[in-house]
């Protein structure tokens, strides 16, 4: 019988224990926290977006980083395994807008106890207590040390720790020193799927206002090229912006630098410019003898119009009878660029995922087997993979661990 040390209790390490587990390994977990899964538990809003309903082909189109590692993967455990997997652990799913897939009761505790009762009725062990080192001799891993005791004479070992983003439910980067003692190269790790910084005035004056169906557009100022285009729903905060749309953009704005990027807001996607000056001039003739920061009031949601005129350069007081051609043309042109300069990203702990972990190149795609070490493995976020928000993270997560748990029972 085969003794398999797996560690970290996320959504990677919680499938692959219950998986080597119910094909006879002996498996011991390893998990700082008290509570497993404990960051899978706050995903998709306490929704837990499990995996995205799409195929292998289009998955693979939507991993921002190193996607040709995952080819073999995904392939060999897809969103619709996952999606089985699940119902078949007496959860029932759903699919909401952009295939997204949650529990039909949209709570993630569902989740994480499903995966948890599979792993202990599996019979893996589980340790509480942090992991602080892995030992080698002779090309493998011989022992594991946590904050408390040693453990040796393990066969195999699975290193899923996770990433850096929300650092309250585990995820300290721990795996990744580990990793880097071992001689593995480590990307550093830089936030992704996370808000952006601007200090335009805008944010800041209209934070809490969502915006749907509006476009954005990411632009590198250094290289002027648009690198990322989008339409959907964005977010003003006091930092910045958020919101889906613009999670997924962070995803692009590499390297990161104050300044490097600008977001231009389409205000109106469905007008072209001729079509929505036409609209302004209507809007115009309505109410001609009003101040434009009442003029605006058919165009605007009323918490944006007053930061809106500032961004046009117009005075608010001014009427609408009264303002000139060129800066109609300004009020258009704003509707369709509302131009914000970015100066960074969010804190990485508020990030959704971590983009950096260790070299792919370092990893055997097919097995998830250390290159370096022969009874190494790597599932989940501790790889430099990263995906678009709307479940393919996880679903990442889920197949590098099956991939992982495949070729440990293979070798028996």
């Amino acid at each position: 019988m085969k003794k398999v040390a797996v560690i970290g209790a996320g959504p990677a390490g919680m499938l692959a224990a219950g998986t080597l587990a119910s094909r006879g390994c002996d498996v011991t977990l390893f998990e700082r926290n008290s509570l497993l899964g404990k960051k899978l538990g706050i995903t998709g809003k306490g929704r837990c977006n499990l995996t995205n309903d799409c195929s292998p082909e289009i998955f693979m189109k939507n991993i921002t980083t190193n996607g040709k590692f995952m080819f073999s993967a995904i392939n060999r455990f897809s969103p619709r395994d996952t999606m089985e997997f699940f119902e078949k652990l007496g959860v029932p799913l759903k699919v909401e807008r952009g295939n997204r897939v949650f529990p039909e009761s949209d709570k993630a505790v569902d989740i994480v106890l499903a995966m948890k009762n599979f792993l202990l009725s599996s019979g893996a062990k589980v340790v509480h207590g942090r992991v602080r080192s892995l030992k080698a001799d002779g090309g493998r891993i011989v022992r594991i040390d946590t904050e408390k005791e040693s453990f040796s004479y393990f066969d195999d070992v699975i290193l899923c720790t996770g990433g850096l983003s929300y650092p309250l439910t585990g995820s300290t980067g721990d795996g990744f020193e580990i990793a880097r003692t071992l001689g593995h190269t480590v990307t550093p790790p830089t936030p992704s799927l996370v808000g952006l910084e601007s200090d335009d005035a805008v944010c800041r004056d209209a934070q809490g206002l969502s915006l749907k169906n509006v476009g954005v557009k990411v632009i590198d100022t250094e290289k002027n090229k648009v690198i990322y285009e989008d339409f959907g729903e964005m977010l003003f905060a006091h930092f910045g912006v958020s919101g889906p749309m613009i999670l997924s953009a962070s995803a692009h704005m590499r390297p990161m630098s104050s300044g490097k990027y600008k977001i231009s807001v389409d205000l109106k996607p469905a007008l072209t410019h001729e079509k929505l000056d036409a609209r302004v001039l209507a809007d115009f003739e309505k109410y001609k003898n009003r101040d434009l920061i009442n003029g605006l009031c058919d165009l605007l949601p009323s918490k944006l119009i007053a930061p809106f005129i500032d961004k046009c350069g117009i005075s608010a007081e001014k009427k609408v009878n009264s303002i000139t051609k060129a800066e109609r043309a300004k009020i258009v042109e704003t509707l369709k660029s509302l131009t914000l300069t970015v100066r960074g990203f969010r804190p990485i702990e508020e990030a959704i995922v971590t983009s950096g972990g260790v070299k792919t190149g370092e990893i055997d795609p097919k097995t998830m087997r250390s290159k370096l070490y022969g009874n190494l493995y790597f599932a989940g976020e501790i790889i430099d993979v990263d995906a678009y928000t709307g479940g393919f993270n996880i679903q990442i997560a889920l197949s590098t661990a099956m991939c992982a748990a495949d070729a440990i029972t293979s070798t028996d």
